[in-house]
Parts: structure tokens; C-alpha cells; sequence
């Protein structure tokens, strides 16, 4: 029988973590799964333990909260691969705002339906991506993406709201960020076949398809392709860039003007006027970096799932 190691973030989703304990123990005994509950302390603390379940030997590692709980537990992950500890899936139980990389992977929202498909145990081996740069100089993996410019603002954002969550929280952080961050810098972009000098209001590298919830930023991308799927949006006028959520929201936006679409295996964008602010899976890159580089790393961690994407 496989062991599970259940990481959990009791203030994800405001709170919801915690209050989802009970439950989850409730369908892991239900569906006679083996499994070990832990909860986390402190910020990277879910990342720790992961690498360590990793080591211990337990056969999936699950992240039971949001994209940034489920974030440190990939690096944990990650990490542990690293000094030679290769044999532990990944597993997520969406209790979370976003709940975008479990999106990406086919992984089932809801703790029910997370905690069958952990008993189904279908496993899919995915990419990885790695970012170097802003706050950590050493590199940080992320499975979903990274948004550099208004949509990293726009998470920033979301995460004052307190009378919001879910989607709702990110259109209205959306709105007020087009007040607040509606310029388009001048930045350089450099992938596997160009380097381009452009102003960019936004810069999405995905190996997922969906970001904030809703918006799906990459809607044709693939977790195990070996690429990433760029959207970069210019220079666009607050009016256009309420339309073009629009867009967004339903995956239409290739062919706008304003957006180009591509696909890579490496990028990096360095800032020539302004910053850039910038997240990975939700988590803070930096808010005035003036460079990332992103590599992809294909076919990385097996992640339990029941819809490959």
C-alpha cells in the first residue's frame, strides 16, 4: 500500500486549510489509504518537509493547500531528486484561492475528488520549470508558471483583499490594478531562436494553461512537451486592457494585435527601462527585479493525477 505524506497549510485560503483537516482525514481513512498529516509553521517550512517525506521514503507527498503550498512542495521535491531521492510522486488537495498548477496537471479540485484520485494513484510524469533571478539567485522550480508585469501585480494585489477569494478576489485586484500598473516597459526578451527589444505590458512563461484562477493565459499548453508557452502582451490602453481580459478569461486572446504567442525551451527578460515585478505559481519573484532567466526541465517528477493535461 502506497504511503502518503500529507503536507498541510493551515492558513491557506484564509483559514480553509486548517478547516479542511478533518475532512481530509475523514475520505483518507474512508478510501483505506496510509497517510501521515503534518502541518506547516512557517514560510518555506512546506518545502522542508516535503524534501524530507522524499528521504523517508514515502511513496506520494501531498500538498494539501494552495498554488504556493503545492509550490513549496514541488521544490521540496525537487530538492530531494537533487542528492539522489527520485521515487516520491507528487500529490495535491486543492483547499487554496487559485488552485492554478493543480489546474495545469489535471489534478481534480475539491477534497473529495483530490482524495479519490489519490486512491486511483494514476501517475503522469511532467515538466518542471526553473527561474533564476530576483529573490532567489540560486533558482526556485514551479510547475504552473511565471507572470512577469500587470499579472504579477495583479496577485499582489489579490492577496490585500480580505472580503474576496477565488477568481472574484483576482478581477477585482485585475480592475484595480489597470489603475495602478498600465504602463509597458521596455524589456528584452531572449528565447531558444530570437531576442527581441519590446515594450511589454505582461510576460506569461506557462507550462500550465491557467493563471489567477480564470484567466488562461497559455490555452493549448501541455505539462510533458518539454516547452514553455509564452503570451506576451505590449503596449495596450486601459480601455483595451479591460477588453482584453475579456479574452483571457475565455482563451481567446491569440491573434490580438497587442499579444504574441510562442513556445521555447529557455527564456530570460531583463528589464531596459523600469522593473519587473514578477511571481512563480503565485509566489513573490521579486516586485522590482531587472532579470529572470527560466529553463525548462523536461519529464522532472511523476504527479498523481487523473487527467493529463
Amino acid at each position: 500500500m502506497a504511503k502518503h505524506k500529507l503536507i498541510v497549510n493551515p492558513v491557506s485560503g484564509r483559514g480553509a486549510g486548517g478547516r479542511s483537516i478533518p475532512e481530509i482525514e475523514r475520505w483518507m481513512k474512508e478510501l483505506g489509504l496510509d497517510f501521515d498529516l503534518v502541518q506547516t509553521e512557517r514560510p518555506w517550512h512546506a518545502a522542508e518537509l516535503a524534501a524530507q517525506a522524499a528521504k523517508d521514503g514515502f511513496d506520494v507527498v501531498v500538498a494539501a493547500g494552495g498554488d504556493g503550498t503545492a509550490n513549496e512542495v514541488l521544490n521540496g521535491l525537487m530538492r530531494a531528486k537533487a542528492s539522489g531521492t527520485d521515487k516520491s510522486a507528487f500529490g495535491v488537495l486543492c483547499v487554496g484561492r487559485g488552485n492554478d498548477l493543480a489546474f495545469g496537471m489535471g489534478i481534480p479540485i475539491g477534497i473529495e475528488a483530490g482524495c479519490r484520485n489519490l486512491a486511483q494513484g494514476n501517475r503522469h510524469r511532467v515538466d518542471v520549470g526553473k527561474v533564476i533571478g530576483g529573490l532567489y539567485p540560486d533558482g526556485r522550480y514551479f510547475g504552473n508558471g511565471v507572470g512577469i508585469g500587470f499579472d504579477a501585480v495583479v496577485g499582489f494585489e489579490a492577496l490585500k483583499l480580505k472580503f474576496l477569494s477565488g477568481f472574484p478576489s483576482y478581477i477585482v485586484a485585475a480592475l484595480k490594478t489597470i489603475f495602478l500598473y498600465y504602463r509597458a516597459p521596455m524589456v528584452r526578451i531572449q528565447t531558444d531562436d530570437a531576442a527581441v527589444e519590446v515594450p511589454s505590458l505582461m510576460v506569461s512563461v506557462m507550462i500550465g494553461r491557467r493563471m489567477g484562477g480564470g484567466f488562461m493565459m497559455a490555452p493549448h499548453a501541455a505539462s510533458d512537451d518539454g516547452l514553455f508557452d509564452l503570451c506576451q502582451v505590449g503596449y495596450v490602453n486601459r480601455l483595451r486592457i479591460f477588453l482584453l481580459m475579456m479574452k483571457f478569461m475565455s482563451g481567446t486572446q491569440e491573434g490580438h494585435k497587442a499579444v504574441r504567442m510562442g513556445r521555447t525551451k529557455a527564456i530570460t527578460v531583463t528589464a531596459i527601462e523600469g522593473a519587473l515585478p514578477a511571481h512563480a505559481d503565485g509566489e513573490t519573484l521579486c516586485v522590482d527585479g531587472t532579470q529572470l532567466a527560466m529553463e525548462i526541465l523536461p519529464q522532472q517528477i511523476d504527479v498523481v493525477c487523473s487527467d493529463v493535461r
